[in-house]
């Protein structure tokens, strides 16, 4: 009689052992699949990041160019024209600069925030 109230306790620990180790192996698989989420969402980010970084240095180096060369041409013949190359070169390497400084914002995964308009 001692020997199966014995054999009944371990088959019954045995049986709640093998739930939690099942609960136990449910929430690592959980994990994993959040982890790989995780990283796919990781890689997404930075090929993003990666697109407009190098738009933005083109951009840029556009830009950058287009006024030296505006500035190389002030105080000759076409001095109107280096003006007008030295402000729209300038435009335009700002904007390349902030294209390149906005593809940070992709790495952190942070999504901009919308001003509210009343």
């Amino acid at each position: 009689m001692v020997y199966r109230l014995i054999a009944l306790l371990f088959f019954v620990s045995a049986l709640n052992s093998s739930t939690a180790q099942t609960n136990s192996y449910d929430s690592l698989k959980q994990a994993i699949i959040n982890l790989d989420s995780q990283i796919k969402d990781v890689q997404l980010n930075l090929e993003t990041s990666q697109r407009k970084f190098k738009v933005g240095i083109l951009i840029a180096t556009i830009g950058y160019t287009t006024t030296i060369t505006g500035g190389l041409m002030l105080g000759r013949s076409n001095d109107d024209l280096g003006q007008a190359l030295l402000v729209a070169g300038g435009a335009t390497g700002i904007i390349g600069t902030y294209k390149m400084v906005d593809a940070f914002s992709f790495l952190t995964g942070r999504k901009k925030k919308k001003k509210k308009t009343y």
